[in-house]
């Protein structure tokens, strides 16, 4: 499992200003103060100076631990986490930049939110309670799919007698057995690779998986495998739409397999899910906007045919089936005043699909 320990006393205070400051993240780099990041912007620690190439080093020393720091010696780029204190878990990642050291660090709150208070179009949490499937999840990093995940794999543990198995680098919220069986594995830790894991994990009698990332051909093979065998699959993909994740998917693979992995893909998927952080109209905080493609039959027989190009006609019209646009929900935040105008458009493929005001709908007389 990830490390707990203690970490040094200006880790600390610059993790407590973070948390004190509600904000998401910390970057430590030299020849500038430690910067915040709230609510989507950058802002320098009030009274804190520029760091030192000397300061970076000690930072990332009092946070990770001998063997944590033995590995970062080796490659200057290292991913880990920690749990703070009583309040989080801590996503770090050290790098290089011209010759100097450089951190980030997520801050992920210990409670789990509920797929309703983080806005999930209903369709998601309804196909996460079926016994098999695919559910990709997609968009930038940062967009909040983490948060996403741990969200309905904590409805599942609560709902559901079962046995659910993580694999993710590096873990980030972590899950108490309720009524189900929660095994998280660490790649790095607990495991050498993604591929490696999924190998395995037929094996280890899951019901249901989270595959943090699909990076490679063999995550990707062995996610579909699972989801076809009769286990319900989550995996994760960075891409800018639901129907580009499918072409991007099916485009890994070699081309003479590729009419192969778009059965395989069609038969297996459940739902895509994209989403992005829009700042809040008050800039208090981010909120999440979701855009969800459902695999009905239609949509089933365009990635069987190549057609993923097609999807979006399908998703437009596809309200009857759960579905909704990501033009869709940014309206309908926009009309709620949630968010405005200018940051929406700023963040969608298709500007001329939002609305600023709720479509009129012709009005019937006794």
């Amino acid at each position: 499992m990830s490390h707990v320990h203690t970490i040094g006393s200006k880790a600390d205070a610059l993790l407590n200003a973070l948390w004190d400051a509600s904000g998401t993240d910390l970057l430590l780099t030299v020849g500038m103060a430690p910067q915040l990041r709230v609510h989507g912007e950058l802002i320098p620690v009030t009274g804190a100076g520029p760091l030192t190439a000397d300061d970076t080093d000690e930072l990332l020393a009092e946070v990770l631990t001998a063997d944590q720091q033995a590995a970062w010696n080796a490659s200057h780029e290292y991913d880990f986490s920690f749990t703070w204190r009583e309040h989080a878990r801590v996503r770090g990642n050290a790098f290089t930049q011209r010759g100097y050291t450089a951190i980030a660090l997520r801050m992920i709150p210990r409670d789990i939110p509920s797929p309703e208070t983080i806005g999930l179009p209903p369709v998601v949490p309804h196909l996460a309670m079926q016994h098999q499937g695919l559910i990709l999840f997609t968009g930038p990093t940062g967009s909040g799919k983490s948060t996403t995940l741990a969200s309905l794999i904590d409805m599942i543990n609560t709902k559901r007698a079962c046995h659910i198995i993580t694999v993710e680098d590096p873990i980030e919220y972590i899950h108490d057995h309720k009524r189900s069986a929660v095994n998280q594995r660490e790649v790095g830790t607990d495991t050498g690779d993604f591929a490696n894991a999924l190998r395995s994990v037929l094996r280890e009698d899951p019901d249901v998986l989270l595959v943090g990332e699909m990076r490679d051909l063999d995550s990707i093979r062995f996610a579909l495998t699972v989801a076809e065998t009769g286990h319900l699959v989550f995996a994760t993909l960075h891409t800018n739409d639901t129907a580009q994740s499918l072409s991007r998917m099916i485009d890994v693979f070699p081309a003479d397999q590729q009419a192969q992995v778009r059965v395989q893909l069609a038969a297996a998927l459940s739902c895509v899910v994209y989403q992005r952080l829009i700042p809040r109209a008050d800039r208090r905080g981010m909120v999440a906007a979701y855009e969800a493609l459902v695999a009905t039959p239609a949509v089933r027989n365009l990635i069987k045919e190549g057609k993923t190009h097609q999807l979006r006609n399908s998703l437009v019209t596809g309200a009857q089936d759960g579905m909704v646009t990501f033009e869709q929900t940014l309206s309908k935040l926009i009309q709620e005043g949630v968010i405005t105008y200018e940051d929406a458009v700023h963040r969608s493929l298709y500007p001329k699909d939002i609305e600023t005001r709720p479509r009129l709908r012709a009005s019937v007389t006794a």
